[in-house]
């Protein structure tokens, strides 16, 4: 697995609700990459609740739909926004029980449009949700113009030699 790095994250007036690392209400994810997939670990707290110990149901479509975001800045090396997204709850998550892990990858690629499966596992590796999240994606040109997309390259640790 390869750590990614979150080239934003030097950025002025980054804050990201998802991960950014600085925003204090935020989900602060960070990622890793296996082969195809995107990884992502994350605690759940309190503050994130819905029903009693439940993790919320937005805040599911939100980790899953950052991931997906993480998906198309580094397997597809380019920027893109979320045009539609179907989210299928299977079971609760409970916040008591600690880490949840998240899965996604590239299903299929149509001309500017990128269908991401994602996955969300409780700490038992029980699947609880998933979603098919469909991006709309920018030309490279675009998305460094527009959405700050950096060189491929660094969301990868820099090599010593």
């Amino acid at each position: 697995m390869t750590r990614i790095r979150n080239p934003f994250a030097s950025l002025e007036g980054y804050n990201c609700f998802g991960c950014s690392p600085d925003n204090q209400q935020g989900l602060k994810l960070s990622f890793l990459e296996e082969g195809e997939e995107m990884i992502a670990e994350w605690t759940p707290s309190i503050h994130f609740q819905g029903f009693r110990n439940i993790l919320h149901g937005g805040i599911q479509a939100t980790l899953m739909d950052e991931i997906a975001s993480w998906v198309t800045y580094v397997k597809l090396k380019k920027a893109g926004v979320t045009s539609s997204m179907q989210v299928k709850y299977i079971k609760p998550v409970y916040i008591d029980e600690g880490n949840i892990t998240l899965r996604a990858k590239v299903l299929m690629l149509r001309r500017n449009l990128a269908d991401i499966e994602t996955k969300l596992f409780n700490q038992k590796g029980e699947l609880c949700a998933e979603a098919m999240i469909t991006y709309f994606t920018f030309s490279e040109e675009k998305s460094r113009e527009s959405y700050f997309y950096p060189e491929p390259e660094e969301f990868y640790e820099k090599q010593e030699e």
